[in-house]
């Protein structure tokens, strides 16, 4: 050990502390004025650089998250209600109370057989037939009680969940979501309320009371109904894929029930009706989305069955599988070296790790390409080291907390990975590249696409391409793209293109002419959602269904209402960051340029520079902030007496490590922005112009797995933009991509000298996509075909022999017809022979 790390020192007379710091001053009386000014400065860097370390590890733990479609089904449905409508609960109790005991006498909800339960829930759907809005209301809520589990008969959480699914399924079964979806769309279309709404300086939760019972009501059915259990008896498994089905493909040529909760967003957010509850309309957006076109276990079951239609080798790894075993940070073999280390020789330490550190830093002193600029952005990246690999420097953390390393648990010794987590992949592009380079290089002309010929190429080279060719992968877009080409070249040779219908083009179709207005009202929405905007007086107002009629006027209540807006905003973060990301996804896999025109919507509306507005803020303390009232929470608050409410105990919050939500919205943000730049130099560039390396590198701060590597995906694909400055200044960094990040074969990302560095105008990339999105999408979605491409029949019998449908007054007129049009135009015979 002492061998290893160069001359140790003396362990006797240093103190236990102090002996691991070469750079820290030992305290001499006979110290010159000069010599202590000198040392308080750097005993206050030491102590800073002690405060940052023990930041970064010890209040930033391994996160234990496990990523999902969803939430947990309470959890889920608790995050439709704000606390501010804790009181409906019982109003919708009221109301079905009064019903049910004057149709059914001495009698509870859960005492009722099966026949006797359908019996009053179709007498109830009879009552939403009425024309009072005030009764219709009632027997709403009473529906909205049922769905909400009959809490008033259920002695804990467990029973009133239980019921809630077996009344959502009554519910569906005697055509309840049918009757409320005709209430929505006559709330939709309703007038006098966007009139009244607009009319009012401030909007309240009165002003969207029949609305949002609908919703909560259809909010539950989708919910309850989408969850699958093991217990569920088969005629429910039928009922479910039945509502998939109806959900998904409407009858009578009807739009998708999707397609109305988008057209509610954009009212909404062009003015028109500003009292539209904006929370209950996403979470039913992205629920019916997660619904009908699947999760994403059930997106790569079909990824998987698409690449054996297409004849493609099976995918290398489930990426989903790869990430839940994924560790946060960086390579484990550091902490099992420093726990061996202490165990075997507790009182001696090498030096050899720092004194490699410390030269490296006197070589940055000297470096002669380091300008100002480059040392404000090392101190900015200083401040995130720590948190960013995880393990920080061990040997020095070893000095600062001597106990840390027993609070491990020695499981961990054990579970580290062998080798890359990730099998690498090359393009067909790649392999031409690198041919086209060698060719010239050792031939001194190219030979285009061929990459077969290998002719006067040296053996390195032809071992190098077979080594690519192992490692070659084609994508599902790939394939689409060449046959997108195919029929763009031959259109009459291929015929018509045989679409399949699934769920996600049947949303595309219906969507396609509105869809750059559903981006921007989405986009919208989550800027004035994000934490870090400033209110405006132009920006919408999202907190029209959280905001009571009477605004608090304790202390208490407006800590609770604080606690509740802030809750709501996140909400909407966690809702349009899952249902963009799985539109995103469906679409990508159903067809290459549907995700590309949704993908450059966004971008144009700015999609990029929100998401880096969003995450240009303390990332760690929004992950784990606590804007919950557990005791709250449904159907908590249905079953149990409520406690006192205290300014401590919702200071205090819950006592879970972090924010289950708001950890789910930054990946998904995350995700989003990488598929929105993946292989995109153009937007590639704009995360440079932007500045978001250092956003990005705090992100890192913490440590769950998958979103560092989210994160360190898209500071990969813009190191070759970001100068060798950084690139040197950041080698924990760059090691932590390497050992995380799928490997490209020939893609120089770590040092820049590729040709995508080179500067170019980026602009006719996104020009030449867009040409190609435009004829793909007018190929296939524009029915009238250009004339020319139109089929003519050529036989004069049979054009002759055509029934006409001529006017029924057409014989009257008919010989003043043939005189005006036919016999009084003179004949010109020489046109007709030269028109061409």
């Amino acid at each position: 050990m002492e061998a290893a790390g160069g001359a140790a020192p003396t362990p006797t007379p240093a103190p236990a502390p102090g002996r691991a710091r070469p750079a820290q001053p030992q305290p001499q009386p006979q110290a010159q004025p000069q010599a202590q000014a000198q040392a308080q400065p750097k005993s206050r860097e030491l102590f800073r650089t002690q405060r940052k370390e023990s930041e970064g590890s010890v209040d930033c733990p391994n996160l234990e998250f496990e990523y999902r479609d969803a939430d947990g089904h309470g959890a889920e449905l608790a995050e439709l209600y704000s606390y501010t409508e804790e009181p409906e609960l019982s109003t919708n109790r009221r109301c079905f109370e009064e019903d049910f005991h004057a149709q059914v006498q001495g009698r509870r909800w859960l005492e009722l057989d099966g026949a006797q339960q359908k019996a009053y829930v179709m007498r109830l759907l009879d009552g939403l037939e009425v024309v009072n809005r005030e009764k219709r209301l009632k027997v709403a809520r009473a529906i909205l009680y049922l769905a909400q589990g009959v809490f008033g008969d259920c002695d804990n959480e467990g029973d009133v969940l239980h019921w809630s699914r077996h009344n959502s399924f009554l519910l569906y079964q005697l055509g309840t979501f049918t009757a409320f979806l005709e209430l929505l769309n006559m709330e939709i279309d309703n007038s006098q309320a966007c009139s009244s709404a607009l009319r009012k300086p401030a909007i309240s939760l009165a002003d969207s009371t029949e609305l949002r019972v609908l919703l909560s009501v259809m909010y539950l059915m989708v919910e309850n109904i989408r969850v699958e259990q093991e217990a569920d008896p088969p005629e429910w498994k039928t009922c479910q894929e039945t509502f998939r089905m109806e959900l998904s493909f409407p009858m009578h040529n009807e739009e998708p029930f999707a397609l109305l909760l988008f057209t509610m967003v954009t009212k909404f957010c062009s003015g028109h009706a500003p009292h539209f509850p904006m929370k209950k309309v996403l979470l039913l957006l992205w629920k019916v989305l997660l619904f009908t076109l699947g999760g994403f276990e059930a997106l790569q079951a079909m990824k998987v069955r698409k690449r054996e239609e297409l004849g493609l080798p099976p995918l290398p790894e489930d990426s989903i599988q790869v990430m839940r075993s994924m560790r946060a940070a960086s390579p484990p073999t550091y902490s099992i070296e420093l726990t061996e280390q202490q165990q075997q020789k507790r009182g001696h330490r090498s030096r050899r790790p720092l004194v490699k550190q410390d030269s490296l830093d006197i070589y940055n002193e000297r470096d002669p390409f380091k300008n100002d600029e480059a040392g404000v952005d090392e101190e900015e990246n200083d401040d995130v080291d720590s948190g960013i690999e995880g393990e920080l420097d061990l040997m020095e953390r070893d000095a600062i907390i001597p106990a840390m390393p027993a609070q491990r648990p020695p499981i961990e010794r054990v579970s580290f990975p062998k080798g890359l987590p990730w099998a690498p992949k090359v393009r067909q592009k790649d392999i031409e590249q690198f041919l086209e380079a060698s060719r010239n290089k050792f031939i001194g002309f190219t030979l285009g696409q061929d990459t077969e010929t290998l002719i006067g190429l040296p053996r390195p080279i032809h071992e190098s391409v077979k080594t690519l060719k192992q490692h070659k992968y084609v994508s599902i877009s790939d394939i689409q793209i060449k046959n997108e080409e195919e029929l763009e070249k031959c259109p009459m040779s291929l015929g018509e293109e045989e679409v399949q219908e699934t769920p996600c083009e049947i949303l595309y179709r219906a969507m396609l002419y509105n869809l750059p207005q559903y981006m921007i009202a989405l986009l919208k929405i989550l800027l004035a959602a994000a934490p870090t905007s400033k209110a405006k007086t132009d920006s919408i107002n999202i907190l029209a269904d959280v905001l009571p009629e009477e605004m608090p006027i304790t202390v208490l209540q407006s800590m609770k209402l604080g606690i509740d807006v802030n809750r709501h905003k996140e909400i909407i973060v966690k809702s349009i960051s899952a249902l963009l990301l799985l539109l995103l996804k469906h679409l990508k896999l159903n067809h290459i340029y549907q995700f590309e025109y949704v993908s450059q919507h966004l971008v144009f509306a700015n999609c990029i520079p929100l998401i880096l507005k969003f995450f240009n803020q303390n990332i760690m303390s929004y992950i784990t902030a606590k804007n919950s009232i557990s005791v709250l929470d449904y159907p908590h608050c249905t079953v149990y007496d409520l406690p006192e409410l205290t300014a401590e105990s919702l200071e205090a919050g819950d006592n879970n490590q972090f924010c289950w939500r708001n950890l789910f919205s930054c990946i998904n943000l995350l995700r989003i922005l990488n598929k929105l730049t993946k292989w995109k130099h153009s937007r590639t560039m704009m995360l440079v112009v932007f500045k978001s390396a250092p956003i990005l590198k705090r992100a890192l701060k913490v440590k769950q797995a998958m979103m560092q590597l989210y994160v360190l995906k898209l500071l990969k694909i813009q190191t070759k933009y970001l100068g060798r400055q950084w690139r040197k200044s950041n080698m924990k960094t760059m090691s932590a991509i390497y050992q995380k990040v799928r490997h490209r074969m020939n893609d120089d990302w770590a040092y820049g000298n590729d040709i995508d560095a080179r500067p170019w105008d980026f602009q006719a990339e996104e020009c030449t996509l867009r040409a190609n999105i435009e004829a793909f999408n007018s190929r296939r979605y524009d029915k009238p075909q250009d004339s020319e491409f139109a089929p003519v029949d050529n036989c004069l019998q049979s054009v002759l022999g055509q029934r006409l449908e001529l006017p029924e007054d057409f014989h009257y007129s008919y010989e003043l017809w043939l005189e005006r049009e036919v016999f009084s135009q003179p004949i010109r015979w020489e046109e007709l022979l030269h028109y061409q």
